[in-house]
């Protein structure tokens, strides 16, 4: 199985295809307590469910019901990148907008192509 279609890496996939802030010159971003935890939910959740398809395949189980658990996955991940990418829009986003830094259009739509694939 390919790396990236690996179920174990499908966090650590995502997290290093996630864009760095443009706002800030080291490229972190500081969130505030209530995004921050919201996050960590969510990607604790799906820490969790990639675990028990782990076990799944472990203990043999049909495929359909593997698939439909990495189908589960897939679709946290994507509420999860919708919830940062749309926190990214509204905060760094527009400051870089409100800087002149028009840059960080052509990062925002580069990373919906790599979202969009």
């Amino acid at each position: 199985m390919e790396k990236e279609k690996n179920p174990q890496n499908i966090i650590e996939n995502v997290l290093t295809d996630m864009p760095k802030c443009a706002a800030c010159s080291e490229k972190m971003k500081h969130r505030d307590e209530k995004e921050y935890k919201e996050l960590l939910t969510r990607l604790n959740r799906v820490e969790g469910q990639v675990r028990g398809i782990k076990k799944m395949v472990e203990d043999e189980r049909y495929c359909i019901d593997i698939l439909t658990q990495v189908s589960a996955v897939q679709s946290a991940l994507n509420s999860f990148s919708k919830i940062l990418l749309s926190s990214h829009i509204r905060s760094c986003v527009a400051e870089d907008i409100r800087q002149g830094k028009d840059e960080v259009i052509d990062e925002l739509c580069a990373t919906l192509q790599k979202m969009m694939r």
